[in-house]
């Protein structure tokens, strides 16, 4: 099947870009296309005006801001995943990585356009609520930014509004002495999308105390969840207790049944993935050195 008929731009700055959109409700962006293009051949998307941000050089590039890893909308996957800049800043991210997609997918994706697609079993969103990033938002009257848990609403919903664009994401640094990070998903095959997924990040201080802990759950709702297990911060880390605090926090999931999974199911390997994440990232902090943060770009 071929897409329909629609208008193709490419904008000479986000500026421009953001005039284009502001100025077509029926306009969508495109970047790696990785998504969008498949859609456009099966006609799942109609847009009227494609806008091409792709080669926007303002859009591009992974730099250390502060205590936040900077990520540019147009940065490709693949760039993230052999970036050391963003290893030793994300590690989390960068265990996550591998599963995103393809290598092929991967070349070309862009981590904006995994943000924007807001796929409930994506992984690169899951991370960014786990972690409680920040989406970097364009449009005519300037930049700002949303919590990544107000941005993701609902299967490929977001907050976006007509005229804005997401230009970066920007996830937080953990300072702390040790940090641990657990991912897990299953899938019917590796890198295909996700079931459920869960992204774990554990801190602990010099003496091996809990003073941080992040878990998330992808794929099981309508879009990637953050739950609360503040009670492992200085608390006990025997597999009993993990167990019953991450079946506990798995109550405000809403599961959701297709052809792939019933509901019962996605909650069930919730709370697995979720206890065996969490172990990873604790052992993965218990028994690694120090992480060291380097600054610049790549």
């Amino acid at each position: 099947m071929k897409p329909a008929p629609f208008e193709y731009v490419r904008p000479g700055s986000i500026a421009e870009a953001c005039e284009l959109l502001a100025s077509d409700e029926d306009a969508r962006v495109i970047s790696g296309g990785q998504t969008l293009i498949p859609m456009l051949a099966m006609r799942l998307a109609r847009p009227a005006r494609l806008v091409d941000i792709y080669r926007l050089p303002e859009l591009n590039g992974i730099r250390v801001d502060g205590d936040v890893l900077a990520i540019g909308a147009t940065t490709r996957q693949v760039q993230v995943e052999r970036s050391v800049v963003a290893r030793d800043a994300l590690p989390l991210l960068a265990k996550a990585l591998p599963w995103v997609g393809h290598p092929p997918t991967r070349n070309r994706g862009t981590v904006g356009g995994s943000v924007a697609h807001a796929d409930p079993s994506a992984e690169i969103p899951l991370v960014a609520v786990t972690l409680q990033a920040e989406i970097e938002i364009t449009n005519p009257d300037g930049v700002s930014t949303m919590p990544a848990d107000d941005f993701f609403i609902g299967p490929m919903l977001t907050a976006v509004m007509p005229g804005d664009c997401v230009t970066g994401v920007r996830f937080p640094i953990w300072r702390q002495a040790r940090i641990g990070t657990g991912f897990y998903e299953v899938s019917a095959r590796q890198s295909d999308f996700a079931f459920v997924a869960a992204a774990a990040q554990v801190a602990m201080d010099d003496s091996g105390k809990c003073v941080d802990a992040a878990l998330g759950i992808g794929g099981v709702g309508d879009r990637a969840m953050r739950l609360d297990v503040s009670g492992l911060i200085g608390g006990s880390f025997d597999k009993a207790s993990i167990t019953d605090m991450v079946r506990e926090a798995t109550h405000v999931l809403e599961p959701t049944s297709d052809l792939h999974a019933s509901a019962e199911y996605r909650l069930r390997v919730a709370v697995t993935l979720g206890v065996r994440a969490l172990e990873d990232a604790i052992k993965d902090a218990q028994v690694g050195s120090d992480r060291a943060v380097h600054g610049g770009a790549q």
